[in-house]
């Protein structure tokens, strides 16, 4: 019943799983915007009504991606840690300022017709990553499992132990709608959820 018909999301990364949740909800369509405070905030990349990727102010600012490790750049395509230059600051211009984001540029042309580089949604942060077992993990990826169960609310908590000398990443979730006291289809969503996670 309200008269919304688009919103504007930044801030904090959120999954094509997210948005998808968010447009169902609300009715609406969802854009996604990227800046940071270094930069003069929210406004550096925004989407198109295409939704393919966020299309970079060229005019304002020299995208780079790199390898966060090496500080090689990385093929066009190639995910890595978003590097920014700005071209139209005097009094405090930044250079090959590592914002520690992960994307990518986007190959190709948009449909809408803009020519400005268009990079992926951030999939997270260099510095974001932990390693549980010997595997990479962003906390992004274990959202975007969480968010394909309709029994979940939006808030979950990664916390990292050991435990017997072993790393463990317990996942706690919120319900939903659902009943707490129906152990049954508790046990089965918690064996899927571990499932998946795995």
């Amino acid at each position: 019943q309200i008269k919304l018909k688009a919103g504007i999301f930044g801030a904090e990364a959120w999954s094509e799983e997210m948005r998808r949740d968010i447009e169902n909800k609300l009715g609406i369509k969802a854009y996604d915007i990227y800046g940071l405070t270094e930069t003069s905030g929210p406004g550096v990349a925004f989407e198109c009504t295409e939704q393919n990727g966020m299309h970079f102010w060229e005019d304002c600012y020299y995208v780079e991606i790199i390898n966060p490790e090496t500080g090689e750049p990385v093929p066009e395509g190639e995910i890595g840690e978003l590097v920014l230059t700005t071209l139209d600051r005097e009094m405090m211009p930044l250079i090959r300022y590592r914002t520690r984001d992960l994307t990518r540029i986007l190959p190709g042309n948009c449909p809408c017709g803009r020519t400005h580089i268009r990079i992926d949604r951030i999939k997270g942060r260099s510095d974001d990553m932990f390693i549980i077992k010997g595997v990479n993990i962003f906390p992004m990826q274990v959202e975007k499992i969480l968010v394909q169960f309709p029994e979940l609310g939006s808030n979950y908590l990664i916390t990292l132990e050991t435990v017997n000398n072993q790393d463990e990443m317990i996942v706690e979730v919120e319900l939903s709608d659902l009943s707490t006291d129906n152990y049954i289809e508790l046990e089965k969503i918690r064996k899927d959820i571990t499932r998946q996670l795995k």
